[in-house]
């Protein structure tokens, strides 16, 4: 990507690849303003095959996928570079149509894909499998060397876990809990849910601590406000009517009118 700024002058090359920078970091945790600062590196160098990449990226995950494609296409038409072929698919897919998503995932450009690329396209090719109702196809997709090999690859998680979650979606959970569990061993860096998946798979409820710690501050508040107070009220009746009854004993006038205005009926 260096070498192809380096084709701009010196400001604007600073300038789209401080945009490029913004959607490198933002891509995954706010894919808004990612995509917002890939539009604003596009208008500055659409020329630049890394430009129209990293549109394409920004576009593919605010699921805007005719945007998405493209862009890739784009980027392919400016280096001759497979590597996008899969993530190519996978827009066809988002576009609702699965049918070329596997057209392409028979094409020859998949030989000329390195190991991960050609993992990624098997599970483009499963899910349109699956987009299709075509399960058991897409089950039989997934299987393969990659799957079966015990060697841990930055891939093998998510395949592990596409294919336990097709055997769950035929109705084989026995296999599919097997694959889940496989999944969660490969997972180091929980890029998958495999262990909350399993975990609903064996029965197990998390229940969150914090939560109830919080329903327990809520209920003793409410048992407080709950609590009868002191009715200053009747106090203060009590102790006049004692005071009442003193003064009427003492032949106080004022007091003996009080009480028998209080207790007369018209």
């Amino acid at each position: 990507m260096r070498q192809e700024l380096m084709s701009l002058p010196k400001g604007l090359a600073d300038d789209v690849s401080r945009n490029l920078v913004m959607v490198a970091r933002l891509i995954d945790e706010d894919p808004e303003g990612a995509y917002g600062y890939s539009r604003v590196a596009l208008r500055l160098a659409s020329r630049v095959a890394a430009v129209r990449e990293a549109a394409g990226f920004a576009a593919y995950v605010n699921q805007k996928y005719s945007e998405a494609l493209a862009e890739f296409r784009a980027a392919r038409r400016m280096t001759g570079n497979v590597d996008l072929w899969p993530v190519m698919a996978d827009c066809e897919r988002g576009m609702g149509r699965p049918e070329k998503a596997l057209d392409m995932a028979g094409a020859p450009e998949v030989q000329k894909l390195d190991k991960a690329g050609q993992v990624e396209m098997r599970l483009v090719a499963a899910g349109a499998r699956r987009d299709m109702d075509q399960l058991e196809a897409a089950i039989v997709t997934l299987q393969s060397p990659e799957l079966a090999s015990n060697s841990v690859q930055p891939w093998t998680a998510r395949l592990r876990y596409a294919y336990a979650d097709a055997l769950l979606a035929a109705g084989r959970a026995g296999e599919a809990r097997e694959w889940f569990a496989k999944a969660v061993e490969s997972d180091k860096d929980g890029s998958t849910d495999a262990s909350d998946r399993l975990a609903e798979l064996d029965g197990v409820e998390f229940v969150d601590a914090l939560v109830d710690d919080e329903n327990d501050t809520e209920a003793g508040a409410q048992d407080a406000v709950a609590a009868p107070e002191p009715d200053s009220d009747s106090d203060s009746d009590d102790d006049s009517a004692a005071e009442a009854v003193t003064a009427e004993a003492d032949g106080s006038p004022d007091a003996a009118d009080g009480d028998v205005k209080g207790d007369r009926t018209d």
